[in-house]
């Protein structure tokens, strides 16, 4: 059994973070929510939650420490909600933030990560997608999600969850519903988040993108330069993903100047050859944010060494996976599914999510018992 492992803490993922297009600081957005929140009549169910966040930020305001406190990150994020959906954002923020460390349960996740397809066009180093058992056609994990099942689970999200993403085990553009999908979810949720290579974006993606119904859109890169870039994104063209951006880019100025969302490229921090100024100086024109995530060995858990960790896994408490075929899982890092929890198609998502299967796992979690969980007692995050 492995010792002194390094872990991997999703709360705090990012290794680098740059806003490159500045609109707001966080000192900025503390003096915001606090003015809001001491105005706000808030109904019984968020009240005991944002006089605790209430709290917190009055520390942060004075210099002081507390568990829940706005970022930089945040601070951006929070310069795209209306006044009037503060007090809901900084409910769902504190229930991401706060819920798992505390071991606290609702009726439904903090975050939602729907999957609309399992296909990728890439075979990215760090990435399952290398995993030749996982993305082979005679296998049934490849497949792209139908409108009517995201219809399906958007409904029974709207009013309930607020952080959502579109992406996971593969290319979400792959799904020919893609556009369609993105039109449904306007107007539905304050922070809807998709990642993308954008080695498929066609000038329609674009459009369905930036059509109100994202807050966040993420384009997946890892280098700035050739070969680096093709070295760590198998299959991908520099190029061609730079001219897709630069065409969103264009289009996002000239028709869609007042929407209010948020662009970052994103790349998986691997090798010391990455280098974030480089991102920056190539990236920052096209983007308002460029970072680099933490690694985590996601490209094949089942293969790897048995690891000593025993801490619970805080997504059990954060996050709910829903595969293309409506399959719910509790984490992505288990790709093939040895710890499905139920089916979206069969059952809803408060139903599933303090449902026995999930409840048993983080009991089993809680009880010191991840060595005896595969592939739980081989993965390293917290």
């Amino acid at each position: 059994m492995q010792e002194d492992v390094p872990t991997y803490e999703k709360k705090n993922s990012f290794n680098e973070f740059n806003i490159v297009q500045s609109r707001t600081t966080v000192d900025e957005q503390v003096s915001r929510v606090i003015k809001i929140l001491s105005e706000n009549k808030a109904n019984n169910r968020f009240q005991e939650v944002l006089s605790k966040a209430f709290a917190s930020l009055k520390l942060q305001a004075i210099g002081g420490k507390s568990e829940f406190y706005i970022t930089p990150f945040i601070a951006d994020e929070l310069s795209t909600i209306e006044d009037e959906d503060i007090p809901k954002y900084i409910f769902h923020r504190y229930r991401y933030d706060i819920f798992p460390a505390e071991k606290q349960l609702d009726e439904f996740p903090p975050y939602l990560q729907i999957e609309p397809s399992s296909i990728c066009n890439f075979r990215c180093v760090f990435c399952y997608q290398t995993d030749k058992s996982f993305n082979s056609d005679r296998v049934n994990h490849m497949g792209s999600m139908t409108f009517q099942t995201y219809k399906k689970i958007v409904d029974m999200a709207e009013g309930n969850i607020e952080f959502l993403s579109l992406a996971s085990r593969g290319e979400p553009l792959i799904c020919k519903d893609f556009n369609k999908m993105m039109e449904y979810s306007v107007g539905k949720f304050l922070n809807l988040k998709v990642n993308t290579n954008a080695s498929l974006m066609s000038e329609s993606n674009i459009h369905a993108l930036l059509c109100g119904g994202a807050k966040t859109i993420v384009f997946s890169a890892d280098a700035a330069v050739e070969p680096l870039y093709s070295k760590l994104r198998v299959n991908g063209n520099l190029d061609k993903v730079l001219k897709n951006i630069e065409k969103f880019q264009n289009i996002r100025d000239k028709q869609y100047s007042k929407l209010k969302v948020i662009t970052r490229v994103s790349g998986v921090f691997v090798s010391e050859e990455q280098d974030m100024d480089q991102m920056v100086n190539v990236w920052g024109d096209l983007v308002d944010q460029v970072s680099f995530v933490k690694y985590n060995p996601w490209e094949n858990v089942y293969d790897s060494p048995e690891t000593n960790i025993s801490t619970p896994c805080s997504d059990l408490w954060r996050r709910m996976f829903v595969w293309f075929d409506g399959k719910v899982n509790p984490c992505d890092t288990d790709y093939k599914s040895h710890l499905a929890t139920g089916n979206i198609n069969e059952s809803n998502i408060s139903d599933i999510w303090l449902g026995h299967s999930y409840n048993r796992l983080r009991e089993k979690h809680q009880e010191g018992n991840r060595k005896n969980i595969s592939p739980c007692k081989k993965c390293s995050v917290l």
